[in-house]
């Protein structure tokens, strides 16, 4: 069973384990829904999730968000000095560059866009970047087609073309830290956004993996209190996921709260740094 197949089952899995979780099913009840033997699902889940399926049930319950949230009691500090102790993602540092009005203004003229689809540790992404870094790396289901219309239409006079090694180079570069590797380079962002947005993506950089934080943090943050339903909107129009971290963002209740590319992906996002971070 190829990887894209692996990830495509454990993707359905997380989506039954989190609509289920409250008749708390049982791993044959699971590994049936996925079209595999319970030996063969509970290894195969184990060794892409990190935990067991019946770890990763238990840890849907509100308790345990509670918790991970509990742990960020120093995250306020964390997130001013930009400190993430024991973080791999942040040997090495990540830079975020905003689009100039001028460059937007442009059309993207003399500008080349590289892009490329490719299989993830969370599933198929679609990755674009420029010599100014990476400008978009969304989850997609199979095609990237209404993310290049998209891309077409902001940049109608740029130059794209499809890249598929260097999108595996990039995505390898980007997952790593869960794989325990070293970043093999720093990585560069270049983004489009208001200058608000860019303020909450800059915040949401400085989320240490393993912790997670509140709307109301982020707002406190930024100096803007007042603005939490203005940061959610910036979080959630987030153009470059996991590496500006927006998965790490719950509701104050401990809630996981929505996501853009699905709740049982931020979960399994959440658990997997989570595991990291304990192994050291």
């Amino acid at each position: 069973m190829n990887n894209h197949t692996n990830l495509k089952r454990i993707s359905q899995a997380i989506d039954f384990l989190v609509q289920h979780e409250d008749k708390q099913p049982k791993l044959e009840d699971i590994s049936r829904h996925v079209g595999l033997s319970s030996s063969h699902f509970h290894k195969t889940f184990s060794r892409y999730v990190g935990i067991s399926p019946k770890s990763f049930l238990q840890s849907l319950t509100l308790e345990s968000a509670k918790q991970l949230l509990s742990q960020s009691s120093t995250l306020n500090t964390s997130i001013e000095t930009g400190l993430s102790s024991g973080s791999r993602l942040h040997d090495h540092f990540v830079t975020l560059e905003a689009i100039t009005p001028g460059e937007f203004k442009s059309q993207g003229q003399g500008m080349r866009f590289e892009w490329g689809v490719v299989e993830s540790l969370f599933g198929t992404v679609f990755l674009c970047w420029t010599n100014k870094g990476i400008h978009q790396l969304f989850f997609v289901d199979s095609t990237a087609e209404t993310e290049l219309n998209s891309l077409r239409k902001m940049w109608p006079k740029a130059e794209l073309t499809q890249n598929l090694s260097q999108a595996t180079q990039l995505a390898e570069n980007v997952f790593s830290s869960l794989q325990k590797k070293p970043l093999q380079t720093p990585l560069s962002l270049w983004v489009k956004g208001t200058n608000f947005q860019i303020n909450v993506w800059r915040a949401l950089l400085k989320i240490p993996p393993g912790s997670a934080v509140t709307y109301g943090q982020i707002a406190n943050t930024i100096g803007n209190p007042a603005a939490q339903r203005a940061v959610g909107s910036a979080v959630g129009q987030n153009p470059i996921s996991f590496i500006i971290p927006c998965h790490r963002v719950i509701l104050k209740s401990g809630i996981i709260g929505n996501y853009r590319w699905g709740k049982a992906r931020k979960r399994m996002m959440l658990m997997m740094e989570e595991k990291e971070k304990a192994s050291g």
